[in-house]
């Protein structure tokens, strides 16, 4: 396993960025301290052709000033939190407005816009890389002061594994997700690309995209994956594409710290994905009870790496997580982490090529 570091750019204020790329015989993937993103997942097959099925930017500018949040970690909370507010023992807080009268991804500053303090680790088995950041109290509008960790982590078996832990000193919610748009083609749109989900429910939503609490049986709808099925095949059925919230097979009604996840243990088959004319697959694991589906559904005509045109679904992202919204839904499975406790949330990506 190797890893490598250079420098990708500097911000207006003289901050240093970098990249770094973790690499073993058939495959890499480049993350940059700007935001934890991940810029790129290089797949080498058999016979030498490199193909990175990530979008994003050349530049660190493009990070900067981009608002699709490609290869991102999110955080306080990712996805939206209705009317941009929620309570906490008797106290309301506001956040950004930053999607409507809601909140999305953090705010308007989310932490994809942070330099965390950076360095390299390695298992018996992997090697990556670990990012910490100080967020206090007050930041995006959240309770607590709260300490993040984020490790990327490559084996040689080709899985990527995202491993996020929190502790904080007030009650607050915690929500982590990476936001990688995958294409396993390279490029074009990926309808075509076929998708199984390990789920039998999605949340119902508002026209904001606000869960109204509800749970909705797949079956005989548009959303069935539950047997392969092209992403393609429905997706004018739903609108302008695919957003919604699926609940996975880590969802324990029964246990309330299922939203907030005090183990890392506990992973399930969420999702395969394969892409038909390379045979490439991908495979998602996770301890987390929801699974955003999202199409890409608005980048179509945005300039990504290497001059590339994105196309509209021109990549899907799966994006897991706590389930939208649930500061504010009592019914929901807890996102409240409290002081002395320690969030741990872990997503495993897979590749077979």
């Amino acid at each position: 396993m190797k890893i490598t570091k250079q420098r990708f750019g500097m911000l207006s204020d003289g901050t240093k960025v970098s990249l770094y790329t973790v690499q073993n015989k058939r495959m890499s993937f480049s993350v940059t301290d700007y935001g934890c993103t991940i810029t790129s997942i290089v797949l080498t097959d058999s016979e030498g052709k490199c193909t990175d099925v990530a979008l994003g930017y050349s530049t660190l500018d493009g990070y900067i000033n981009g608002n699709c949040f490609f290869g991102a970690f999110i955080g306080r909370f990712a996805n939206r939190i209705g009317k941009a507010s929620f309570t906490i023992d008797g106290t309301k807080y506001q956040l950004d407005k930053n999607d409507g009268t809601n909140t999305l991804h953090g705010g308007f500053t989310g932490w994809d816009k942070k330099v965390w303090h950076a360095k390299a680790v390695s298992t018996k088995t992997q090697s990556g890389m670990k990012f910490t950041y100080l967020s206090r109290d007050g930041d995006q509008g959240f309770p607590g002061s709260m300490k993040a960790e984020v490790t990327y982590l490559l084996d040689d078996r080709n899985n990527l594994t995202c491993r996020y832990t929190a502790v904080t000193d007030k009650a607050t919610p915690v929500n982590f997700t990476n936001h990688s748009y995958f294409n396993l083609a390279g490029g074009g749109t990926i309808e075509n690309h076929l998708l199984k989900l390990n789920c039998e429910s999605t949340l119902d939503i508002d026209a904001k995209l606000i869960p109204n609490g509800k749970m909705l049986s797949v079956k005989d709808t548009p959303f069935d994956f539950t047997s392969e099925k092209r992403i393609g095949k429905d997706i004018k059925l739903v609108g302008n594409g695919y957003d919604h919230c699926y609940v996975t097979a880590a969802y324990k009604p029964e246990d309330p710290h299922c939203g907030a996840p005090l183990t890392d243990s506990g992973l399930v088959r969420i999702a395969e994905v394969t892409e038909p004319s390379s045979g490439r697959c991908m495979t998602v694991d996770s301890n987390m009870e929801g699974m955003q589906l999202y199409t890409a559904n608005w980048i179509g005509g945005i300039q990504g790496k290497n001059g590339r045109i994105y196309e509209k679904h021109g990549a899907v992202c799966l994006e897991t997580q706590c389930f939208p919204n649930s500061p504010n839904m009592s019914d929901f499975p807890s996102c409240i982490l409290q002081p002395g406790e320690k969030y741990k949330a872990v997503t495993v990506y897979g590749f077979n090529f």
